[in-house]
């Protein structure tokens, strides 16, 4: 399997050299060059190998779904690999990522699904890919005789998801950007009260998109990103999206009996990296009907599923929410899956999201025949969801099902429920578990939602953080200083 760039450079690159790229050198995102295809007897054979959830049924799904992407490393490391993230111990469940059912009515004839996808280190579920992530990267440095210098921005879980897979791994730094004051209490302690000697925490005075802009800015400057060896966690790195396409076929696979039968994945989506992996899964073959794209206030997403016009907002227009994690204003995956869309015309994308976004803010694919295909070809739909919402749709689910979900995860049920068809089930991704965003389910609920033993008391450990501004050269000296 090789890779190329959604901008056009058709390097011949193995999974192994993009694992620790992040972003191609002409400013495109990877993909492979083709999605290998799973036919029933694949699909009938992976879902015995899963069996809802037997132990190990997990890993052995993980390591037969990545072998189709990645052959060069041995079969027998890969499988260990797998292996060693995908574990009850980690996860506390053999499924690892089990659902739930949420029955509207006795009988109802379109059954929702929570997949719980939180249930790793840090509660939340870039886990899932993370931890892999971690893994694989002491695999291949240690092969290469190699160190690799992280940059990253989070918006929230993304952050911690990281630090916490790649704290004291060997050869590792991490140098994670964050929009200051802008997660929730419980997200900057995660991160800001680690104390490891390679990671680095710093909080940016801008929002999210400004963190990313200054992650691309870095990776763009290709004689100081290889002088350091700068690297991704980011969902600009395929591997993390590679990863996440595993739950969706777990989640098939517990949700149905057989392969005849279709379901539905509602995400709360704000750059794009996690229902993306669901796009992936569809193009290999996965009977999935409908990809719901749930968003918050931030409604960039949605205004293009519906309109066609994809609009970037300035930093002052990008609102801060209850749903943090989602205040996103430029999707930095979507350039993915637009690249498919227009039939994987990379000079078209590279006047998309090079040129346009540059010099307009925007770009309109309304009056595009290519347009019509996001839903009727590749099954995206998408809606908005308000503080309002998120706060009765928590009340709502909790008196009905005695089900608390997190605020992401409520603007994902929130809107699943306009997009539901007979028969199909549908599925909502779980994003984290309640207690990160404790003040809005005390709003909602009256209570705090639960909290696990091993973070009681984590918002008053001692916390260490550099905060700067935007300037790029700023942040480039500050990796300069702490790689000598």
């Amino acid at each position: 399997m090789l890779y190329l760039s959604t901008r056009g450079d058709t390097t011949p690159r193995h999974f192994c050299d993009i694992l620790l790229e992040g972003l191609a050198p002409d400013g495109g995102l990877y993909l492979p060059a083709f999605y290998p295809q799973v036919d029933a007897a694949t699909l009938g054979r992976w879902r015995h190998l899963y069996a809802n959830g037997a132990p190990g049924g997990y890993a052995a799904l993980a390591f037969e779904i990545l072998s189709l992407y990645i052959d060069d490393i041995p079969a027998a490391d890969l499988k260990a690999l797998c292996e060693k993230t995908y574990t009850e111990a980690v996860y506390g469940t053999a499924a690892i990522v089990p659902l739930t059912k949420l029955q509207d009515a006795p009988g109802a004839a379109t059954p929702i699904y929570l997949e719980a996808l939180s249930n790793g280190p840090t509660l939340a579920f870039k886990d899932m890919a993370m931890q892999l992530l971690g893994n694989l990267f002491e695999y291949e440095l240690a092969r290469r005789g190699q160190e690799l210098n992280i940059l990253g921005a989070t918006s929230g879980d993304t952050g911690s998801a990281a630090e916490y897979a790649m704290r004291g791994k060997k050869g590792v730094r991490v140098f994670m950007t964050s929009p200051a004051g802008r997660m929730s209490p419980f997200q900057q302690a995660q991160m800001f009260s680690l104390m490891d000697d390679n990671i680095h925490n710093i909080a940016v005075d801008g929002v999210f998109d400004d963190c990313q802009d200054m992650v691309k800015a870095v990776s763009n400057d290709l004689v100081f990103k290889r002088q350091y060896r700068i690297g991704t966690v980011n969902s600009i790195n395929w591997a993390r999206l590679l990863a996440q396409v595993v739950y969706y076929f777990a989640g098939y696979f517990q949700a149905t009996s057989s392969n005849d039968q279709k379901v539905s994945f509602t995400v709360p989506s704000g750059n794009f990296g996690n229902v993306c992996a669901g796009h992936v899964a569809r193009m290999m073959g996965l009977p999935i009907a409908q990809l719901v794209v749930a968003t918050n206030e931030n409604d960039v997403l949605d205004e293009f599923f519906r309109t066609g016009v994809y609009r970037v907002r300035a930093g002052a227009d990008t609102h801060e929410t209850s749903s943090p994690s989602m205040d996103i204003s430029k999707a930095s995956n979507f350039e993915r899956f637009v690249f498919d869309l227009l039939g994987r015309d990379a000079t078209k994308t590279q006047s998309l999201f090079g040129a346009q976004l540059s010099q307009y803010g925007r770009f309109d694919l309304g009056a595009d025949p290519a347009f019509a295909q996001a839903a009727t070809n590749y099954g995206f739909v998408s809606g908005k969801s308000t503080h309002a919402d998120r706060l009765a749709t928590i009340r709502d689910t909790f008196e009905r099902f005695g089900v608390t979900v997190d605020t992401h995860t409520a603007d994902g049920l929130k809107v699943a429920r306009e997009h539901l068809f007979p028969g199909v089930p549908m599925i909502v991704l779980e994003t984290a578990l309640p207690i990160k965003f404790a003040a809005t389910i005390v709003e909602a609920l009256g209570r705090e939602p639960d909290r696990p033993a091993r973070f009681r008391g984590i918002e008053d450990l001692p916390k260490r953080v550099t905060t700067m501004g935007t300037d790029v050269a700023v942040i480039k000296a500050f990796i300069a200083r702490h790689c000598t």
